[in-house]
């Protein structure tokens, strides 16, 4: 357990995204609770996952950690900074200690511009060097950094694979020497072949700048890889929060479970013996949440209570959270 005080301190956030109807006259008619109550901490050089399956809103807690999305309510401290009520000032601080390395990257990269214009648009929004000719040194220094030649500084996205646009959106997240990073999904568009090279990437500039992130992926063999602590999240909630090794080889909620069982096991004569854990139904729609535990509609222990009342966060172990009525039923 780390004593220091945590670099990132998420409370109770919400963001909700209304749902409008009419054409001339729009009125609200209910909102989509892509993040629904959600709360965590994470210490410095740490690297918490968020893992679940599409739509359960990972990348809006991410964005909106980061301020890209307005809250709903809750609170969110970045180094001491609170996020949602910052004022200018204060949000580019923030903007300085906390970037994001986006899912695509053949999206995230602006076609028109080069790869010096790029990396070195944060340098030039912070102000922190006066020259172009400073700049440009800093931009090669970075590309170094996430192994890429300095000479391709004029080049533009296009002539480049995904993978290294991938290390371009890298080094533009490190121009400003950030303290936390939100990775967000950062290798699920890139070919397998590329995927351990990035992933190693990320550990050693951990290693050697002392970053944080919050590493947001499905991968969940890539997650118990790079992750120290992981959360698993379903339907805008956090269902469960434990150490890497005690969530793999100990998980508590039937959500989880049912991830774990799912994810490959190299051996294929242990394959064949485990149990896989196949859920009925679909996912519920984020606008009208089922009542009481949100996995209760697919849960294949789900109890009375759980259609009636919300499973309250609880410690099952030592720093092993999980929120469900079965497990608190039955430790």
């Amino acid at each position: 357990m780390n004593d220091s005080p945590p670099l990132v301190q998420v409370k109770d956030l919400k963001k909700h995204f209304p749902v409008m109807k009419g054409f001339i006259i729009e009125r609200q008619t209910g909102a989509v609770r892509a993040v629904d109550g959600i709360s965590f901490q994470i210490h410095r050089n740490e690297t918490l996952g968020l893992v679940g399956e599409s739509g359960c809103g990972k990348t809006t807690a991410g964005r909106t950690i980061l301020g890209i999305y307005p809250p709903t309510s809750g609170s969110i401290q970045i180094d001491g900074l609170e996020v949602t009520t910052a004022h200018r000032n204060e949000q580019l601080l923030i903007r300085r200690k906390a970037q994001m390395i986006f899912q695509d990257p053949y999206a995230s990269l602006n076609p028109r511009w080069t790869v010096n214009a790029i990396v070195s648009e944060p340098l030039r929004v912070h102000k922190l060097l006066k020259t172009d000719r400073e700049r440009a040194d800093r931009v090669r220094e970075l590309l170094g950094l996430v192994g890429l030649s300095g000479r391709l500084l004029n080049r533009f996205p296009h002539e480049f694979s995904g993978g290294q646009r991938q290390r371009i959106g890298i080094a533009r997240a490190l121009a400003c020497e950030p303290d936390f990073i939100v990775c967000d999904e950062p290798i699920s568009a890139l070919d397998v072949s590329i995927q351990a090279q990035v992933v190693n990437l990320l550990e050693e500039l951990q290693d050697k700048f002392n970053l944080t992130y919050l590493f947001i992926a499905h991968d969940l063999s890539m997650v118990r890889h790079i992750c120290d602590r992981v959360a698993v999240m379903y339907l805008g909630v956090i269902v469960e929060l434990a150490d890497r090794d005690e969530l793999y080889e100990n998980p508590l909620h039937p959500y989880s479970q049912a991830l774990l069982s799912a994810v490959p096991i190299p051996d294929p004569k242990r394959d064949r013996k485990r149990h896989r854990i196949i859920l009925s139904g679909d996912v519920p729609s984020p606008i009208h949440p089922p009542t009481g535990c949100r996995f209760h509609p697919r849960c294949p222990v789900a109890m009375s209570i759980c259609s009636e009342m919300q499973p309250e966060w609880f410690e099952a172990a030592p720093d092993h959270w999980v929120a469900c009525h079965a497990v608190r039923s039955n430790p």
